[in-house]
């Protein structure tokens, strides 16, 4: 049954309540331990039993972390690192170009520096080399380095890896592993096909802290003292959020312990990067996620590959704010490049269908640094799987995007096995192909084929859930905050999204080209303000611009708006329907 009688929205969903499971868990949730109902609301739709609410709301790192000898290799890893560590020898670090590769190196080189070691950067650049280790690169770093640390990449790196001769080769990853393994000191990733992928959830960055835990826990045993382990969470939260892994379990004390100590400023680069992007609040995942990471990200985008890696690694706040100049410029960049390329990706796909389980878009010269954004934009715009390429010569080269319960990154690298695509990997929610020009259409067409199987095909215009009720006149700071508490919020685990039923619009403005403010009130005293971002984008800001004194139902999630030194609830406008 569709809540507050909604059908049909003004974006075309249905909206859906919770169901009576979780209205009886949250009633008996909030007669027992005299919790805000909103929040109980949130934590029993999480599966909270009412005896642990209070623990969930306080997560602690000593009571979530998994042992890190819990992964296959872990410990042998450790071993070999710290050895090299002591023994002073030549580190390089192999890192992949996007945020979780960044961070990832920053963590290893930050720590290493803290022992007195500067270890060589090396992050392949996208256009010119491609994702992950290749046999130059690897044969070049070999002959100067006696380790070389693959992080956010390497598992399926066979050949690149064996290239290395003379040195020592440890990978540290979260992308699907293969059905056989580079020969190496060690694979640490928990998607390896012989894991249980208990700990699948952790990106790179919490492999990486997870193996930097392991070796201080080596150094303990010898009577040694490692760096603080603790001051680098504020580069796992960076790379969790930013690389959309799921805010769950251990993921959730890391990310909300990383907001802690980035509050602190006490990271040059950060700092820099949270000050050229106009951050003027407590940093939040969406700060990370929206503000922060595609910023590190554009360096690898359209820049040079390093440049993020290198700002989240630096304790020089000259040097700091010098890189995070360029790499606002740079994300402006390619915010106009996407632009372009997403509006020609849109088109294209259209004239295929939306309703396919796979919508795909191809064309020449798309800058391979944008095609992943593109395909985000219309996985959003379509809530179907996505693939965007990029064609250049003979060859194209594509990342995908996909929705919740359809895993992207397997049916590509089963294509790939099959010899459709040259190469292909990721993971459930994102993964990187490349194409022959010629077998271009015959691999869409089978990847379709895959996800089709997997369900995508039966997927229809995705219903809007709410997970409750709320007045204007409840929605305050301090319950947001109390909220709040519930989270971190993003992938894996949704903010709470409230109706707000039976609603007049006081004031209605457009900002900007796309965005709706709105101030809503209900007749009787109470009100809120409110954003749409994108609004014009669909037919939502329009018809609440032109809403000639109608009532509305509204749905969003809240969050606490802060200008000029002073905090107000704002609702964060998703839907709206006539009331």
């Amino acid at each position: 049954m569709s809540f507050l009688g909604v059908e049909q929205s003004l974006t075309g969903r249905r909206w859906v309540g919770p169901s009576i499971d979780v209205q009886r868990a949250s009633e008996m949730m909030e007669q027992q331990t005299n919790l805000p109902s909103a929040v109980c609301q949130v934590l029993a739709r999480r599966g909270v039993p009412a005896m642990e609410a209070t623990g969930f709301l306080e997560p602690r790192l000593k009571d979530l972390l998994p042992d890190p000898r819990k992964m296959k290799d872990m410990e042998t890893a450790a071993t070999r690192f710290l050895q090299a560590a002591q023994k002073r020898e030549r580190i390089a670090v192999f890192a992949d170009y996007d945020v979780d590769g960044g961070s990832s190196a920053a963590l290893l080189l930050v720590w290493l520096r803290d022992m007195g070691i500067e270890a060589t950067l090396y992050i392949p650049d996208r256009i010119d080399e491609g994702y992950g280790p290749n046999v130059p690169a690897m044969q070049a770093l070999a002959r100067d380095h006696d380790l070389i640390i693959c992080v956010d990449c390497g598992t399926l790196s066979h050949e690149p890896i064996a290239a290395a001769k003379g040195a020592d080769v440890i990978v540290l990853d979260h992308h699907l592993g293969g059905e056989t393994l580079p020969e190496c000191v060690a694979v640490v990733n928990p998607n390896r096909q012989d894991e249980d992928g208990d700990l699948g959830y952790f990106c790179a960055a919490g492999v990486v802290f997870l193996m930097l835990v392991e070796t201080g826990r080596q150094m303990r045993i010898a009577g040694q003292k490692g760096p603080d382990l603790m001051a680098l969470l504020d580069l796992v939260a960076l790379a969790t959020v930013a690389d959309v892994a799921p805010l769950i379990e251990a993921n959730r004390a890391l990310v909300r312990q990383g907001l802690k100590i980035m509050a602190a400023r006490r990271r040059p680069g950060l700092v820099a990067l949270a000050d050229v992007s106009r951050m003027d609040s407590t940093p939040s995942t969406y700060h990370l996620g929206f503000l922060l990471g595609p910023r590190v990200n554009a360096g690898g985008r359209i820049g040079k590959a390093d440049l993020g890696a290198r700002l989240l690694a630096t304790n020089n706040p000259h040097e700091a704010a010098a890189m995070a100049e360029r790499l606002d410029q740079l994300n402006t960049e390619r915010r106009d490049i996407e632009s372009a390329v997403r509006a020609a990706a849109m088109e294209q796909a259209e004239e295929r269908g939306f309703d396919a389980p796979l919508v795909w878009a191809a064309g020449e010269g798309w800058h391979p640094g944008v095609v992943g954004i593109v395909a985000s934009r219309l996985k959003e715009a379509t809530g179907r799987p996505a693939v965007v390429i990029g064609l250049d010569g003979n060859e194209g080269k594509g990342s995908g995007r996909s929705v919740s319960g359809i895993d992207l990154g397997a049916s590509i690298q089963k294509t790939a096995a099959e010899g459709l695509l040259l190469k292909g990997g990721g993971h459930k929610m994102a993964a990187g192909l490349t194409v022959a020009r010629d077998q271009l259409e015959p691999a869409m067409a089978r990847l379709s084929e895959l996800l089709a199987k997997q369900g995508a095909g039966d997927l229809g215009p995705s219903d809007l859930k709410l997970d409750g009720i709320l007045m204007p006149g409840a929605a305050q700071v301090d319950l947001i905050e109390h909220i709040e508490q519930a989270g971190p919020f993003g992938a894996g685990a949704p903010a709470p999204r409230y109706g707000f039923p039976d609603l007049k619009i006081r004031f209605a403005k457009r900002i900007g080209e796309s965005h709706l403010k709105l101030s809503l009130s209900d007749g009787m005293g109470g009100g809120v303000d409110a954003i749409s971002f994108g609004a014009f984008d669909t037919p939502l800001g329009q018809r609440l611009l032109d809403h000639g004194g109608a009532r509305f139902h509204f749905a969003g999630r809240l969050e606490v708006n802060t200008w000029g030194g002073r905090q107000s609830p704002q609702l964060r406008l998703e839907d709206a329907a006539p009331a």
